[in-house]
Protein backbone atom coordinates (compact mmCIF):
# COMPACT_ATOMS: atom_id res chain seq x y z
CA UNK A 1 0.00 0.00 0.00
CA UNK A 2 1.30 3.76 -0.87
CA UNK A 3 2.47 5.67 2.10
CA UNK A 4 -0.07 8.38 1.26
CA UNK A 5 -3.06 5.83 1.02
CA UNK A 6 -2.42 4.06 4.23
CA UNK A 7 -1.97 7.93 5.81
CA UNK A 8 -5.36 8.88 4.14
CA UNK A 9 -7.03 5.85 5.45
CA UNK A 10 -5.64 5.99 9.10
CA UNK A 11 -5.99 9.61 9.90
CA UNK A 12 -10.28 9.51 10.09
CA UNK A 13 -10.08 6.28 11.82
CA UNK A 14 -7.39 7.53 14.67
CA UNK A 15 -8.99 11.03 14.57
CA UNK A 16 -11.91 10.16 17.03
CA UNK A 17 -9.97 7.97 19.47
CA UNK A 18 -7.66 10.95 19.84
CA UNK A 19 -10.45 13.51 20.75
CA UNK A 20 -11.93 11.00 22.91
CA UNK A 21 -8.43 10.61 24.73
CA UNK A 22 -7.43 14.37 24.73
CA UNK A 23 -11.40 15.09 26.06
CA UNK A 24 -11.12 12.76 28.35
CA UNK A 25 -7.87 13.92 30.21
CA UNK A 26 -8.33 17.40 29.64
CA UNK A 27 -12.09 18.36 28.89
CA UNK A 28 -13.06 21.23 27.11
CA UNK A 29 -14.37 19.67 24.05
CA UNK A 30 -14.50 22.49 21.80
CA UNK A 31 -10.39 23.42 22.49
CA UNK A 32 -9.25 19.51 21.96
CA UNK A 33 -11.50 19.44 18.77
CA UNK A 34 -8.90 22.25 17.17
CA UNK A 35 -5.89 20.51 18.73
CA UNK A 36 -7.19 17.39 17.19
CA UNK A 37 -7.27 19.17 13.49
CA UNK A 38 -4.03 21.18 14.06
CA UNK A 39 -2.14 17.35 15.29
CA UNK A 40 -3.75 15.74 11.99
CA UNK A 41 -2.91 18.43 10.22
CA UNK A 42 0.89 17.68 11.08
CA UNK A 43 0.56 14.01 10.87
CA UNK A 44 -0.43 14.69 7.04
CA UNK A 45 2.95 16.53 6.40
CA UNK A 46 5.45 14.84 8.43
CA UNK A 47 4.05 11.45 8.32
CA UNK A 48 4.68 11.71 4.41
CA UNK A 49 8.48 12.72 4.00
CA UNK A 50 9.07 11.04 7.06
CA UNK A 51 7.00 7.34 7.59
CA UNK A 52 4.30 6.50 9.99
CA UNK A 53 5.26 5.88 13.35
CA UNK A 54 5.42 2.94 15.13
CA UNK A 55 2.47 3.94 17.21
CA UNK A 56 0.55 6.31 14.75
CA UNK A 57 -2.67 6.92 17.46
CA UNK A 58 0.32 7.73 20.93
CA UNK A 59 2.00 10.44 18.42
CA UNK A 60 -1.45 12.68 17.52
CA UNK A 61 -2.51 11.71 21.00
CA UNK A 62 1.17 13.44 22.16
CA UNK A 63 1.00 16.29 19.20
CA UNK A 64 -2.57 17.19 19.95
CA UNK A 65 -1.91 17.46 23.87
CA UNK A 66 1.10 19.35 23.30
CA UNK A 67 -0.79 21.59 21.03
CA UNK A 68 -3.56 22.03 23.48
CA UNK A 69 -0.82 22.85 26.44
CA UNK A 70 0.79 25.75 24.40
CA UNK A 71 -2.33 26.95 23.37
CA UNK A 72 -3.31 27.43 27.09
CA UNK A 73 0.17 28.64 27.53
CA UNK A 74 -0.17 31.79 25.28
CA UNK A 75 -3.37 32.95 27.32
CA UNK A 76 -1.51 35.24 29.43
CA UNK A 77 -4.64 37.04 30.49
CA UNK A 78 -5.77 33.75 32.53
CA UNK A 79 -3.86 33.95 36.18
CA UNK A 80 -2.70 31.22 37.62
CA UNK A 81 -3.20 28.81 34.11
CA UNK A 82 0.27 28.85 33.82
CA UNK A 83 0.78 26.87 36.59
CA UNK A 84 -2.12 24.00 35.78
CA UNK A 85 -1.00 23.25 32.75
CA UNK A 86 2.42 22.77 33.80
CA UNK A 87 1.29 20.27 36.44
CA UNK A 88 -0.16 18.28 33.79
CA UNK A 89 1.12 15.33 32.52
CA UNK A 90 1.91 15.03 28.80
CA UNK A 91 1.21 11.48 27.00
CA UNK A 92 4.25 11.30 24.82
CA UNK A 93 6.23 8.88 27.58
CA UNK A 94 4.19 6.53 26.84
CA UNK A 95 1.41 4.43 24.92
CA UNK A 96 -2.31 5.87 25.44
CA UNK A 97 -5.20 3.75 26.92
CA UNK A 98 -6.01 0.95 25.03
CA UNK A 99 -9.68 2.13 25.58
CA UNK A 100 -11.30 3.01 22.46
CA UNK A 101 -13.04 6.37 23.74
CA UNK A 102 -14.86 6.71 20.36
CA UNK A 103 -18.17 4.73 21.37
CA UNK A 104 -17.96 7.80 24.88
CA UNK A 105 -17.29 10.34 22.61
CA UNK A 106 -20.07 9.78 20.27
CA UNK A 107 -22.64 9.59 23.17
CA UNK A 108 -21.56 12.62 24.52
CA UNK A 109 -22.28 14.23 21.12
CA UNK A 110 -25.65 13.12 21.05
CA UNK A 111 -26.03 14.63 24.61
CA UNK A 112 -29.65 15.86 25.71
CA UNK A 113 -28.62 19.52 26.39
CA UNK A 114 -28.45 19.69 22.45
CA UNK A 115 -31.18 19.70 19.98
CA UNK A 116 -31.09 16.56 17.90
CA UNK A 117 -30.12 18.55 14.64
CA UNK A 118 -27.04 19.75 16.76
CA UNK A 119 -26.60 16.12 17.96
CA UNK A 120 -26.58 14.99 14.83
CA UNK A 121 -24.20 17.74 13.50
CA UNK A 122 -21.46 17.81 15.83
CA UNK A 123 -21.22 14.20 16.05
CA UNK A 124 -20.56 13.71 12.31
CA UNK A 125 -18.12 16.28 12.64
CA UNK A 126 -16.19 14.94 15.69
CA UNK A 127 -17.05 10.87 15.41
CA UNK A 128 -17.54 10.70 11.73
CA UNK A 129 -14.73 12.89 10.45
CA UNK A 130 -17.53 15.03 7.85
CA UNK A 131 -16.51 18.40 6.53
CA UNK A 132 -19.27 20.98 7.63
CA UNK A 133 -19.87 21.04 3.62
CA UNK A 134 -20.56 17.38 3.86
CA UNK A 135 -23.11 17.49 7.15
CA UNK A 136 -24.51 20.23 5.77
CA UNK A 137 -25.38 18.35 1.71
CA UNK A 138 -26.81 15.22 4.56
CA UNK A 139 -29.44 17.74 5.74
CA UNK A 140 -30.02 19.06 2.48
CA UNK A 141 -29.42 23.14 4.55
CA UNK A 142 -26.97 25.69 3.37
CA UNK A 143 -23.18 25.45 4.66
CA UNK A 144 -23.45 28.51 6.29
CA UNK A 145 -26.25 27.32 8.88
CA UNK A 146 -24.65 24.28 9.48
CA UNK A 147 -21.44 26.04 10.65
CA UNK A 148 -23.60 28.11 13.07
CA UNK A 149 -25.35 24.87 14.57
CA UNK A 150 -21.92 23.22 15.15
CA UNK A 151 -20.45 26.09 16.44
CA UNK A 152 -23.16 26.35 18.77
CA UNK A 153 -23.32 23.19 19.54
CA UNK A 154 -19.62 22.76 20.64
CA UNK A 155 -20.69 25.93 23.28
CA UNK A 156 -22.94 24.25 24.58
CA UNK A 157 -21.08 20.95 25.32
CA UNK A 158 -18.14 23.37 27.16
CA UNK A 159 -20.68 25.40 29.09
CA UNK A 160 -22.32 22.12 30.03
CA UNK A 161 -19.79 20.70 31.58
CA UNK A 162 -20.81 16.88 31.19
CA UNK A 163 -18.18 14.36 32.52
CA UNK A 164 -16.90 12.62 29.83
CA UNK A 165 -18.15 8.77 30.36
CA UNK A 166 -20.73 6.78 28.94
CA UNK A 167 -24.53 7.59 30.05
CA UNK A 168 -25.65 4.84 32.64
CA UNK A 169 -27.86 2.10 30.64
CA UNK A 170 -31.50 3.93 31.61
CA UNK A 171 -30.29 6.86 29.69
CA UNK A 172 -28.55 5.71 26.99
CA UNK A 173 -31.74 4.53 25.20
CA UNK A 174 -32.71 7.87 25.00
CA UNK A 175 -29.79 8.77 23.04
CA UNK A 176 -29.72 6.31 20.94
CA UNK A 177 -32.38 7.06 18.03
CA UNK A 178 -29.53 10.28 17.39
CA UNK A 179 -26.69 8.08 17.62
CA UNK A 180 -28.21 5.44 15.21
CA UNK A 181 -28.62 8.22 12.72
CA UNK A 182 -25.46 9.60 12.63
CA UNK A 183 -23.91 6.22 12.46
CA UNK A 184 -26.00 5.73 9.34
CA UNK A 185 -25.40 9.17 8.01
CA UNK A 186 -21.28 8.06 8.32
CA UNK A 187 -22.28 5.16 6.59
CA UNK A 188 -24.14 7.06 3.99
CA UNK A 189 -21.42 9.20 3.08
CA UNK A 190 -18.79 6.61 2.91
CA UNK A 191 -20.79 4.87 0.48
CA UNK A 192 -21.46 7.43 -1.99
CA UNK A 193 -19.40 10.89 -1.09
CA UNK A 194 -20.98 13.84 -1.85
CA UNK A 195 -18.04 15.38 -3.19
CA UNK A 196 -14.43 14.98 -4.42
CA UNK A 197 -13.15 11.99 -7.10
CA UNK A 198 -13.61 8.64 -5.79
CA UNK A 199 -17.52 6.69 -5.55
CA UNK A 200 -16.32 5.33 -1.95
CA UNK A 201 -14.82 6.23 1.09
CA UNK A 202 -14.22 2.76 3.06
CA UNK A 203 -12.57 4.75 5.89
CA UNK A 204 -15.91 5.81 6.54
CA UNK A 205 -18.13 2.77 5.78
CA UNK A 206 -15.72 0.35 7.88
CA UNK A 207 -16.01 2.79 10.88
CA UNK A 208 -19.47 3.15 10.72
CA UNK A 209 -19.76 -0.87 10.61
CA UNK A 210 -17.11 -1.09 13.65
CA UNK A 211 -19.03 1.29 15.58
CA UNK A 212 -22.28 -0.26 15.38
CA UNK A 213 -21.05 -3.45 15.84
CA UNK A 214 -19.70 -2.31 19.33
CA UNK A 215 -22.77 -0.49 19.79
CA UNK A 216 -25.09 -3.52 19.05
CA UNK A 217 -22.77 -5.85 21.70
CA UNK A 218 -22.96 -3.02 24.51
CA UNK A 219 -27.13 -2.78 23.47
CA UNK A 220 -27.76 -6.10 22.15
CA UNK A 221 -31.43 -5.89 22.85
CA UNK A 222 -32.12 -3.17 20.69
CA UNK A 223 -33.58 -4.27 17.66
CA UNK A 224 -32.69 -0.93 15.42
CA UNK A 225 -29.11 -1.61 16.77
CA UNK A 226 -29.36 -4.68 14.68
CA UNK A 227 -31.24 -3.48 11.85
CA UNK A 228 -28.63 -0.60 11.20
CA UNK A 229 -25.99 -2.97 10.94
CA UNK A 230 -27.50 -5.54 8.27
CA UNK A 231 -28.31 -2.60 6.48
CA UNK A 232 -24.96 -1.56 6.48
CA UNK A 233 -23.59 -4.83 5.80
CA UNK A 234 -26.17 -5.53 3.22
CA UNK A 235 -25.09 -2.23 1.17
CA UNK A 236 -21.59 -2.27 1.71
CA UNK A 237 -21.66 -5.84 0.16
CA UNK A 238 -22.20 -4.54 -3.44
CA UNK A 239 -19.43 -2.37 -2.83
CA UNK A 240 -16.91 -3.92 -5.22
CA UNK A 241 -19.57 -4.23 -8.55
CA UNK A 242 -21.19 -0.67 -8.26
CA UNK A 243 -17.81 0.67 -10.39
CA UNK A 244 -15.91 -0.55 -13.25
CA UNK A 245 -12.29 -0.89 -14.02
CA UNK A 246 -11.42 2.72 -15.02
CA UNK A 247 -14.33 3.85 -11.67
CA UNK A 248 -17.31 4.53 -13.94
CA UNK A 249 -20.70 4.05 -11.61
CA UNK A 250 -22.51 0.78 -12.90
CA UNK A 251 -26.09 1.22 -11.83
CA UNK A 252 -27.25 -1.78 -9.30
CA UNK A 253 -29.54 -3.15 -12.55
CA UNK A 254 -25.96 -4.04 -14.62
CA UNK A 255 -23.60 -5.28 -11.60
CA UNK A 256 -22.12 -8.25 -11.72
CA UNK A 257 -23.88 -10.25 -8.60
CA UNK A 258 -20.87 -12.71 -8.51
CA UNK A 259 -18.58 -9.47 -7.36
CA UNK A 260 -20.61 -9.21 -4.18
CA UNK A 261 -19.56 -10.21 -1.01
CA UNK A 262 -21.76 -13.22 0.09
CA UNK A 263 -20.22 -13.23 3.63
CA UNK A 264 -21.75 -9.85 4.28
CA UNK A 265 -24.93 -10.73 2.73
CA UNK A 266 -25.15 -13.82 4.97
CA UNK A 267 -24.57 -11.94 7.97
CA UNK A 268 -27.13 -8.92 7.12
CA UNK A 269 -30.26 -11.54 6.05
CA UNK A 270 -29.53 -13.59 9.57
CA UNK A 271 -29.63 -9.92 11.64
CA UNK A 272 -32.83 -9.46 9.35
CA UNK A 273 -34.26 -12.77 9.66
CA UNK A 274 -33.72 -12.36 13.28
CA UNK A 275 -34.79 -9.41 14.34
CA UNK A 276 -38.01 -8.41 12.07
CA UNK A 277 -41.15 -9.19 13.40
CA UNK A 278 -39.24 -10.24 16.99
CA UNK A 279 -39.04 -6.85 18.01
CA UNK A 280 -40.90 -3.06 18.19
CA UNK A 281 -40.06 -2.04 13.91
CA UNK A 282 -38.02 0.80 13.26
CA UNK A 283 -36.75 2.48 9.81
CA UNK A 284 -33.44 0.83 10.01
CA UNK A 285 -34.94 -2.66 9.67
CA UNK A 286 -37.52 -2.04 7.42
CA UNK A 287 -34.07 -0.81 4.99
CA UNK A 288 -32.42 -3.18 5.88
CA UNK A 289 -35.05 -5.81 4.64
CA UNK A 290 -35.31 -3.71 1.09
CA UNK A 291 -31.21 -3.93 0.97
CA UNK A 292 -32.00 -8.14 1.74
CA UNK A 293 -34.70 -8.53 -1.06
CA UNK A 294 -32.11 -6.66 -3.81
CA UNK A 295 -29.21 -8.86 -2.69
CA UNK A 296 -31.03 -12.16 -2.64
CA UNK A 297 -32.24 -11.86 -6.01
CA UNK A 298 -30.50 -14.07 -8.43
CA UNK A 299 -30.58 -11.13 -11.27
CA UNK A 300 -32.61 -7.62 -11.55
CA UNK A 301 -35.04 -9.24 -13.66
CA UNK A 302 -36.01 -11.71 -10.60
CA UNK A 303 -36.51 -8.85 -8.16
CA UNK A 304 -38.89 -8.78 -6.29
CA UNK A 305 -40.57 -5.29 -6.65
CA UNK A 306 -43.85 -5.74 -5.43
CA UNK A 307 -41.89 -6.66 -1.74
CA UNK A 308 -40.07 -4.32 -1.97
CA UNK A 309 -42.77 -1.74 -2.91
CA UNK A 310 -44.50 -3.17 0.28
CA UNK A 311 -41.79 -2.65 2.61
CA UNK A 312 -41.35 1.16 1.71
CA UNK A 313 -45.18 1.63 2.16
CA UNK A 314 -44.69 0.61 5.32
CA UNK A 315 -41.36 2.60 5.89
CA UNK A 316 -42.98 5.61 5.11
CA UNK A 317 -45.41 5.33 7.29
CA UNK A 318 -42.90 4.39 10.17
CA UNK A 319 -40.79 6.92 8.85
CA UNK A 320 -42.14 9.78 5.95
CA UNK A 321 -39.61 11.78 4.53
CA UNK A 322 -38.68 13.37 1.08
CA UNK A 323 -35.84 10.39 0.91
CA UNK A 324 -38.22 7.44 1.39
CA UNK A 325 -40.96 8.91 -0.91
CA UNK A 326 -38.04 9.22 -3.56
CA UNK A 327 -37.02 5.65 -3.52
CA UNK A 328 -41.01 4.70 -2.88
CA UNK A 329 -41.42 6.27 -6.32
CA UNK A 330 -38.54 4.23 -8.14
CA UNK A 331 -40.81 1.25 -6.47
CA UNK A 332 -43.72 1.80 -7.97
CA UNK A 333 -42.55 2.55 -11.00
CA UNK A 334 -41.25 -1.03 -11.56
CA UNK A 335 -44.37 -2.29 -10.35
CA UNK A 336 -47.23 0.26 -11.92
CA UNK A 337 -45.31 1.77 -14.48
CA UNK A 338 -42.93 4.74 -15.00
CA UNK A 339 -45.37 7.09 -15.47
CA UNK A 340 -47.08 6.24 -12.32
CA UNK A 341 -43.60 6.61 -10.59
CA UNK A 342 -43.18 10.42 -12.42
CA UNK A 343 -46.80 11.49 -10.96
CA UNK A 344 -45.19 10.02 -7.30
CA UNK A 345 -42.09 12.06 -7.97
CA UNK A 346 -44.38 15.16 -8.56
CA UNK A 347 -45.08 15.79 -4.86
CA UNK A 348 -41.47 16.20 -3.92
CA UNK A 349 -41.43 19.72 -6.55
CA UNK A 350 -42.68 21.60 -3.86
CA UNK A 351 -40.47 20.17 -0.85
CA UNK A 352 -37.74 22.51 -0.06
CA UNK A 353 -35.56 19.77 1.83
CA UNK A 354 -35.00 18.79 -1.81
CA UNK A 355 -33.89 21.81 -3.31
CA UNK A 356 -30.02 21.17 -1.97
CA UNK A 357 -30.05 17.55 -3.79
CA UNK A 358 -29.33 16.15 -7.00
CA UNK A 359 -30.82 13.07 -6.70
CA UNK A 360 -34.82 13.98 -7.45
CA UNK A 361 -33.95 15.44 -11.10
CA UNK A 362 -31.22 12.22 -11.26
CA UNK A 363 -34.86 9.57 -10.63
CA UNK A 364 -37.05 11.74 -12.61
CA UNK A 365 -34.31 11.65 -15.79
CA UNK A 366 -34.40 8.08 -15.27
CA UNK A 367 -38.01 7.41 -15.41
CA UNK A 368 -38.65 9.78 -18.16
CA UNK A 369 -36.20 7.72 -20.11
CA UNK A 370 -38.50 4.85 -19.38
CA UNK A 371 -41.19 6.72 -20.83
CA UNK A 372 -39.27 7.88 -23.78
CA UNK A 373 -39.53 11.18 -23.06
CA UNK A 374 -35.81 11.31 -24.14
CA UNK A 375 -36.01 15.79 -24.31
CA UNK A 376 -37.21 16.02 -20.49
CA UNK A 377 -34.83 12.71 -19.31
CA UNK A 378 -31.83 14.76 -21.13
CA UNK A 379 -32.37 18.09 -19.10
CA UNK A 380 -33.08 16.34 -16.03
CA UNK A 381 -29.73 14.52 -16.19
CA UNK A 382 -28.05 17.31 -16.97
CA UNK A 383 -29.67 19.59 -13.83
CA UNK A 384 -28.96 16.59 -11.84
CA UNK A 385 -24.95 16.57 -12.94
CA UNK A 386 -24.63 20.00 -12.13
CA UNK A 387 -26.19 19.56 -8.64
CA UNK A 388 -23.62 17.22 -7.18
CA UNK A 389 -20.34 17.95 -6.49
CA UNK A 390 -19.26 13.67 -6.84
CA UNK A 391 -17.11 13.70 -9.86
CA UNK A 392 -18.24 10.03 -10.59
CA UNK A 393 -21.85 10.98 -10.10
CA UNK A 394 -20.82 13.87 -12.82
CA UNK A 395 -19.82 11.82 -15.46
CA UNK A 396 -22.77 8.95 -14.90
CA UNK A 397 -25.11 11.47 -15.23
CA UNK A 398 -23.67 13.83 -18.41
CA UNK A 399 -22.88 10.60 -19.85
CA UNK A 400 -26.63 9.55 -19.79
CA UNK A 401 -27.33 12.71 -21.11
CA UNK A 402 -25.22 12.23 -23.96
CA UNK A 403 -26.64 8.63 -24.60
CA UNK A 404 -29.78 10.23 -25.72
CA UNK A 405 -28.38 12.56 -28.04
Amino acid sequence: MRAEARIEGLLPELAPQVLGALVRRHGQFDACEDAVQEALLAAAQQWAEEGVPDSPLSWLVTVASRRLVDEWRSESARRGREETVGAMELPGQGQPSDQDDTLTLLFLCCHPSLSAPSQLALTLRAVGGLTTAQIAGAFLVPEATMAQRISRAKQSIKSTGVKFDLPPEFARAGRLRVVLHVLYLVFNEGYTTSSGPALHRTDLTGEAIRLTRMLRQRMPEEGEGAGLLALMLLTDARRSARTDADGSIVPLADQRRELWNTAQIEEGVALVSRTLGTVSIGPYQLQAAIAAVHDEAPSAEETDWPQILALYEVLERVSPGPVVTLNRAVAVAMVDGPRAGLALLGTLDADDRMANTHRLDAVRGHLLELVGDVVGARESYRRAARMTASVPEQRYLALRAAQLG
